[in-house]
């Protein structure tokens, strides 16, 4: 609840922002300033219900109002640096008109130009967010040959489903699971590896949209970490509890071992980077006890966690978080936090794969960096 009201302040204050550069700067009549201020504030009172969907308001009836609410938010990503551009040259050529002018009447062609400038600004802003919306709308597979120098001979050509960062809930539902769940059986893989990150909201109002994972299958079993988001709206103890009665193997700073052909393999998997008591992520326990001769796949929700994963043994780390920024050009602020973006990588001495993810945070847009559920082939590094 906290956290709403204090973005409902932010929001209030942008939306302010907005029609200050939207309606009084640009003079437009009267009646159609009316109109776009009347917009303004339903388009804020939508991006509010997205925010509290799942959390504090209902799915039922918040999730399509707040769908509106979250595009809208997603928009100002360009609309907001596009109106500070166009505010910065207007005040620099009132400056200058000052300098050389005392005439206090505005120039209307000036006036055109800005009306102008500002309008294909918010189109281009509108327009990006709305693609964004269509990139986002259904991952598609991505197929990794991953060389591994320790992997066992039994488990070259073993195939491996990474799905992480659903983030079903505010503006996504069951379907958008049922999707997912459809293309990940359809690859027939051995093993579906969970890493985090599938809900925003509380289990008494989002866990039905989770439902279809029940219906996951592979031969070697489902395994599952938390990431960050399931911790924010409720206890993440409870929703990995929920995985559980949908046959998915969660491990809690804990391990399994997997034979196939003959060869045995770890699985190990720890709690998100920043989970908070009592769920911190605790890898030497994940690790006690094991023989460290045996191959280690862990399954970690951020790719940093893959600087203790390199000094404690393991070979193969499987993490999301990222989803490849998201939104361009949000990519280049990711590796200020994290050692990889998307796609493999080496930390060290052990191999990173990070994926984009199968859903969207906040907003359900992306652009330029689509969903994607990954499916891994690994092979022995000859």
């Amino acid at each position: 609840m906290g956290r709403v009201a204090v973005f409902a302040v932010l929001l209030a204050l942008l939306t302010w922002f907005l029609h200050r550069r939207l309606v009084r700067a640009t003079g437009i009549p009267r009646r159609w300033a009316r109109l776009a201020d009347t917009a303004l504030v339903v388009l804020a009172v939508s991006t509010l219900i997205g925010v509290g969907s799942g959390e504090i308001f209902p799915t039922s009836w918040a999730r399509p109002i707040g769908f509106l609410g979250w595009v809208w938010l997603a928009s100002w990503l360009y609309l907001i640096p596009g109106l500070l551009v166009i505010g910065l040259f207007a005040g620099i050529s009132r400056l200058r008109a000052r300098r050389t002018d005392t005439t206090t009447e505005v120039d209307p062609a000036k006036r055109r130009t800005l009306q102008l400038a500002t309008a294909a600004v918010t189109l281009a802003a509108i327009g990006t967010a709305g693609y964004g919306v269509y990139e986002a709308s259904g991952p598609k597979i991505s197929r990794v040959r991953v060389p591994l120098a320790r992997l066992p001979e039994g488990f070259n050509g073993y195939r491996i489903a990474l799905i992480t960062d659903l983030h079903v809930g505010p503006a996504r539902g069951v379907d958008f699971t049922r999707k997912v769940v459809e293309i990940v059986n359809a690859q027939n893989v051995d093993l579906i590896a969970i890493g985090g990150d599938l809900v925003d909201g509380t289990v008494a109002k989002v866990a039905p949209d989770l439902a279809p994972l029940a219906d996951l299958q592979a031969p070697d079993g489902i395994f599952g970490v938390s990431g960050n988001h399931e911790f924010y709206a409720d206890d993440g103890g409870k929703w990995l509890d929920v995985w559980e009665t949908l046959g998915i193997t969660t491990l809690r700073n804990s391990r399994a071992s997997i034979q196939h052909d003959g060869d045995t393999i770890d699985i190990v998997g720890i709690h998100d980077y920043t989970s908070p008591a009592p769920y911190e992520p605790n890898l030497t326990a994940a690790l006690a006890g094991r023989d460290p001769n045996t191959f280690a796949l862990l399954l970690a929700h951020e790719p940093r966690q893959a600087i203790e994963a390199s000094e404690m043994g393991i070979d193969l780390q499987l993490s999301g978080h990222t989803h490849g920024g998201q939104m361009w050009p949000l990519r280049y602020l990711v590796p200020l936090q994290q050692p990889s973006v998307q796609g493999l990588d080496k930390v060290g001495n052990t191999v990173l794969y990070t994926t984009r993810g199968a859903g969207a945070w906040g907003p359900p847009v992306r652009v330029g960096a689509p969903p994607e559920i990954t499916v891994l082939e690994l092979v022995r590094e000859r």
